[in-house]
């Protein structure tokens, strides 16, 4: 984190602190070890203290980063993914998995895309799997655009304001910032773990 925000700090006045957050969160998209959400939160808190780099721009590079790293994914599970389900065994366990994901996502995948960028790791998986089930292109770039947009904002809002709040102590703003994405992500993903567990139980009664 330290290493990062210095990286930041560094280029906070030139134009290639929106490069960085562009890089950061594209390759985020397909390798999820890179910590995309906390480069764009870092850069709104520094954009709270003093205007630099420019919120707007911020959000944009990394709604543009995320979207072009989400498809990415989607291309390098559409390419090797896509070939070894075709390779599975009839009637393998492995095959009936497949097929169950290619139905959830016929039914629900602008859904299951649009909130599964708020959960790191889990959006890569989800666009890996779309691209292996060959979920259609136009679909994808509608519901990824979509998912990106909102989530870039949330990361920048959620950090801007936490810079406002901490102005005087920014490195504590990122923490704060990095640390409600956190809970809200938890927070999301306990009410969709409650749900499933709800509707599981409904099903076991009829």
């Amino acid at each position: 984190m330290e290493a990062l925000l210095d990286l930041l700090r560094g280029t906070v006045t030139s134009p290639w602190v929106y490069v960085v957050i562009f890089g950061l969160t594209a390759v985020d998209g397909f390798f999820p070890a890179v910590p995309g959400e906390a480069a764009v939160i870092t850069a709104a808190v520094l954009s709270a203290d003093g205007g630099h780099p420019n919120l707007v721009l911020v959000i944009v590079g990394a709604a543009l980063g995320a979207l072009v790293g989400d498809h990415i994914s989607y291309a390098i599970g559409r390419g090797g993914g896509a070939k070894r389900l075709a390779r599975l065994p009839d009637g393998s366990r492995r095959q009936a998995s497949s097929e169950w994901a290619r139905r959830a996502v016929d039914r629900r995948g602008g859904l299951i895309l649009t909130t599964s960028r708020y959960v790191p790791g889990g959006r890569t998986a989800v666009t890996l799997t779309m691209g292996a089930v060959r979920y259609p292109r136009r679909a994808f770039l509608l519901y990824d655009s979509i998912a990106t947009v909102t989530w870039a904002l949330y990361c920048g809002l959620l950090g801007y304001f936490g810079g406002l709040a901490f102005e005087r102590d920014p490195v504590r703003g990122v923490l704060v910032g990095v640390g409600l994405s956190l809970i809200i992500t938890f927070g999301l993903e306990g009410i969709r773990w409650l749900r499933r567990r709800a509707h599981r139980r409904a099903a076991s009664r009829h």
